[in-house]
């Protein structure tokens, strides 16, 4: 009976493992981090390479690549246990802020990106419109093109803000994390 109840649970925590690695592959981010995260998640305490790579059975080569994938999304960090000689790793326990440590660490890479491109942009538009004899149809579609990346910097400035919000938890005071008429 016993056993029966344990298989079941091992079951369930699979299950859940496996939902938070779908969870990943719909952040952009491979399933086998979302594997790891979940293994980590459901084991309940600091995890090393090697005990993650057993649980897993990944090579401890490509269990280290996705903790450092991990450690960069910040949904994972190094954690000193006394008498322990091997890394260990713990994952964020609270979904929401696993959630915006996803979405936060790829939008500011692509925010920063795209705002230096827009930047680029306007500087090479501006440097035509002052270097150049245009006649009026290009110096209309230069002015064109400048008035667009000005909506493209102004829309990364806020996607910027918005990201700002969430990581700052201000998010919560719009959308708090408990709707209690759902109870």
């Amino acid at each position: 009976m016993i056993e029966a109840v344990q298989q079941k649970i091992t079951h369930i925590e699979e299950r859940i493992i496996e939902n938070i690695a779908e969870n990943m592959r719909i952040f952009g981010i491979p399933a086998t981090v979302g594997r790891v995260l979940g293994t980590i998640y459901m084991n309940g305490s600091p995890m090393t390479l090697d005990t993650l790579s057993e649980a897993t059975g990944l090579s401890k080569t490509r269990m280290s690549q996705v903790v450092r994938e991990m450690v960069e999304h910040n949904i994972a960090y190094k954690v000193f246990e006394k008498g322990v000689r091997k890394d260990l790793y713990n994952v964020e326990h609270d979904y929401y802020q696993t959630f915006i440590s996803l979405i936060t660490s790829n939008w500011q890479m692509m925010i920063k990106k795209n705002r230096r491109t827009g930047k680029l942009f306007q500087e090479e538009l501006l440097s035509i419109l002052e270097h150049e004899e245009l006649d009026e149809t290009t110096e209309h579609k230069v002015n064109q093109l400048l008035e667009e990346t000005k909506k493209w910097l102004d829309y990364y400035d806020w996607l910027h803000r918005f990201t700002d919000l969430l990581d700052s938890g201000e998010i919560f005071q719009y959308v708090p994390k408990s709707n209690k008429k759902s109870l």
